[in-house]
């Protein structure tokens, strides 16, 4: 009965695969040789993938999705099934046209391996940014199409390899989970100014945020001409220059346009003064402001014009060192603070990016288990990650925000004293059980308090270093600030 089976499968194979060899003599030869050769050992989809990080965003991250897919597939195809499935490639021909056909491979022509890693380059694109991969799709499939074309595969050698590299790439969720785009879940409405033209309201921009070449002060003046746009002078303390110009001014709103440790600053100073406030995208990764639902500086400007504006939950952390520091989006001890400082260190030399991934890659490869008393409870840990709101997915490392409304803090830890704790971390990030192992810890409360027994360690909220302390103390200031939003 298999065998019946089989056989009817490599009759099918060989009617297409004559069909596909009869044709005529065409254009389409020369482009099928190309890109079969230029998808060797996966050259075309890294370089698909450096377009896709000049373009940045979601395509970025497509892109970098993709590769990690491509290579699991590649190896996957190559390394394990070709091996366990010999298969015979198809049988030598003598085209009529010189630009057709290329070198046939020796080894297994079951799966393809082209196959494999344009569909694992192409679903792990789509996973992440969709309309890209609508782009990225139709070369994919001609790479795949051009190994049957060029005589160097069966046609079930290419479904094979495509539903593997599918397969392979949908996999990644389970170990890297996707990050929405959705905006998070916020407090109630609550009665904001509506501010014509943006009279009254004051919008500090910070001048080092975001692109070197984008200037976001003059579309801010351009959607809002009566808004009062200032530049932060990042040689001084942000506080004392927000107090001075609130008095000064007297707004009846605050406006922010910078990274998150910016916006934060700005915050803080709505907060103090009782001000509503409109955050402008104008940072690199711009966390707070997509949570908030404000896409780009029209969304926000919309608002403010029309007064809608909801109520967010702030946190904050007392050290017994230093003034509180407030934080929209996350603080962490461990490793994370130590690697932010390395990056602002090599940053000039290197750029940001490469400076970044050098550092944590140094700071993880020596880190030292910190020995904490985290509510009372004595306990190692490697890093503590504390998140002002919820933060998904729970059992894998968080990429998103679902709500930063309900008063909670998450709450994310990874235990050194287990047994082999590393290996395990691993694993279960791997496999997508890190909900389940007892190396993570992860809890969602209103309060945190956490002592270290030893030196001074640092603490990092919003992406910058604010302390070096002994004592830390988590809360929630819920529903403590009022955040212009369009309405929905």
């Amino acid at each position: 009965m298999v065998n019946r089976h089989l056989h009817r499968i490599h009759r099918a194979d060989e009617i297409v695969f004559d069909r596909s060899a009869d044709l005529s003599p065409s254009g389409l030869d020369r482009a099928m040789r190309f890109l079969s050769r230029a998808a060797d050992k996966g050259l075309l989809w890294w370089f698909v993938a450096a377009v896709l990080g000049l373009v940045g965003g979601r395509a970025r991250r497509g892109g970098v999705r993709g590769l990690l897919s491509l290579a699991m597939a590649s190896g996957l195809a190559n390394g394990i099934l070709k091996p366990l499935f010999p298969r015979r490639r198809p049988p030598a021909r003598v085209w009529t046209n010189v630009r057709r056909g290329v070198a046939i491979p020796r080894s297994s022509s079951f799966p393809s391996g082209h196959a494999a890693s344009a569909a694992a380059f192409t679903t792990g694109v789509a996973l992440e940014s969709p309309a890209t991969a609508a782009v990225v799709a139709p070369l994919a499939a001609a790479v795949a199409y051009s190994r049957v074309h060029n005589g160097v595969h069966w046609p079930t050698d290419v479904a094979a390899g495509l539903i593997l590299g599918g397969a392979v790439a949908s996999g990644t969720r389970r170990w890297w989970a996707v990050r929405t785009e959705e905006p998070a879940e916020l407090g109630p409405t609550v009665d904001a100014p509506a501010l014509r033209g943006g009279e009254d309201l004051l919008v500090v921009v910070n001048p080092d945020s975001g692109p070197d070449s984008v200037d976001p002060s003059e579309e801010i003046t351009t959607a809002l001409p009566k808004a009062d746009v200032r530049a932060l002078d990042t040689d001084r303390d942000f506080a004392e220059q927000l107090d001075a110009w609130v008095t000064d001014r007297k707004p009846r709103a605050l406006g922010v346009c910078g990274g998150d440790g910016t916006v934060v600053a700005v915050a803080s100073a709505a907060a103090r003064h009782a001000l509503p406030l409109a955050v402008f995208p104008g940072g690199t990764l711009n966390h707070f402001a997509r949570d908030a639902g404000v896409a780009d500086i029209s969304d926000t400007a919309n608002a403010v014009e029309t007064g809608h504006a909801v109520l967010v939950d702030q946190a904050v952390v007392h050290t017994d060192v230093a003034e509180p520091a407030p934080f929209l989006n996350t603080a962490s001890l461990g490793g994370y603070p130590d690697a932010v400082r390395l990056r602002e260190k090599w940053q000039p030399r290197y750029g940001k990016w490469p400076a970044a991934c050098v550092a944590m890659i140094r700071i993880l490869s020596a880190a030292t288990p910190l020995a904490v008393t985290i509510d009372g409870r004595p306990v190692k840990v490697w890093m503590l990650f504390v998140g002002n709101g919820r933060y998904s997915p729970a059992d894998q490392v968080p990429m998103s925000r679902p709500a930063i409304t309900g008063g909670l803090l998450d709450v994310r830890y990874v235990r050194a004293d287990r047994t082999a704790s590393r290996p395990r971390l691993l694993f279960a990030a791997a496999t997508g059980t890190l909900g389940s192992s007892r190396v993570y810890v992860r809890s969602l409360v209103p309060r945190l308090t956490v002592r270290v027994d030893g030196s001074p360690v640092a603490l990092a909220t919003d992406g910058e270093v604010v302390a070096d302390a002994l004592k830390f103390d988590f809360r929630t200031v819920p529903e403590g600030i009022a955040v212009y939003r369009p309405q929905t």
